[in-house]
């Protein structure tokens, strides 16, 4: 199931005003170019997007922007290899990517035993875990259908796979 953009964008907005940011109108479109996105667009494909909805957006603005929206915690910065930076609104709880490594798609997931396999290894170390990030780069076993990717009984496929 697709995130809700409308409950996203406005996320998104609450989290600029909390920071004490100004959402101009401009801001506006670009969270709502995010909320909208069902992949991790890079700058580039983000200005193109908010160009269609306005015109008068600078490319300058949507690197501006997104500097200023990782820098408060609200976007966060993904490299999934092939040499750009692409982005997401910053989520709650946990979930984790797999990238393709041929195609280039990214299938979003969460598992229920990952996290707690972490806490205890953390504890176990002397520390206590605060954050972590998966990213798993794979490659499609030839005899599995595309549609059964991620469909284990303990796996599930967060969202919609994201090119």
């Amino acid at each position: 199931m697709a995130p809700d953009s409308n409950g996203l964008q406005t996320r998104i907005e609450r989290m600029c005003t909390e920071r004490g940011l100004k959402m101009t109108g401009q801001r506006r479109v670009i969270a709502r170019v995010l909320s909208e996105a069902h992949d991790h667009p890079d700058v580039e494909e983000l200005y193109r997007r908010a160009s269609r909805l306005d015109s008068r957006i600078s490319v300058a603005t949507v690197y501006r922007t997104v500097r200023l929206l990782e820098e408060n915690g609200i976007l966060e910065r993904r490299d999934f290899g092939g040499g750009r930076a692409r982005y997401e609104a910053t989520e709650e709880g946990d979930h984790y990517h797999l990238i393709d490594v041929e195609s280039g798609q990214v299938v979003e997931f969460t598992h229920a035993d990952h996290a707690e396999l972490l806490r205890r290894i953390t504890a176990e170390l002397g520390f206590e875990l605060v954050s972590h990030r998966l990213e798993l780069f794979a490659r499609r076993l030839p005899d599995v259908p595309e549609e059964q990717t991620g469909q284990t009984a303990q796996t599930q496929q967060k969202g919609r796979s994201r090119p």
